[in-house]
């Protein structure tokens, strides 16, 4: 055989290649990796979103001056029918422009917070009204 019909890699050819996969490759795989372990996050929100509105309807069934309804600080985290995921809600008297109130002007703000499996806490408030 002839020297210029060899085919194949030289040795140096080949090492460089190594370099450069091993430079280019966790440029590539670390957003990757990144983008699927995040994957969940958007589920999770979905059911910590759901099971805040399913408290606040709870509390929505109620009249103003139902005790239920009773200004209550925020409560101690309680464990949700879902694994994971927990709850806690407040009840306050505000005024017209829900601000805190120093006494009853016709306001309540209720607040719901929900604690997904990862810590992230999702917030939902409403306001009910002892006017017709």
């Amino acid at each position: 055989m002839k020297r210029g019909e060899d085919r194949g890699f030289t040795l140096l050819e080949v090492i460089v290649l190594i370099v450069m996969a091993g430079i280019l490759l966790p440029a590539i795989l670390v957003p990757f990796v990144a983008s699927v372990k995040g994957s969940g996050k958007p589920e999770m929100a979905s059911k910590a979103m759901f099971l805040a509105q399913q408290k606040m309807e709870e509390f929505m069934k109620f009249n103003y001056n139902q005790p239920e309804l009773s200004p209550v600080a925020l409560t101690p985290y309680a464990n949700t029918d879902f694994p994971g995921y927990r709850w806690r809600w407040s009840i306050s008297l505000v005024n017209s422009n829900f601000n805190p109130s120093g006494g009853d002007v016709g306001y309540k703000r209720i607040q719901v917070q929900v604690q997904d499996p990862e810590n992230s806490t999702y917030e939902i408030l409403s306001v009910v009204s002892n006017f017709p």
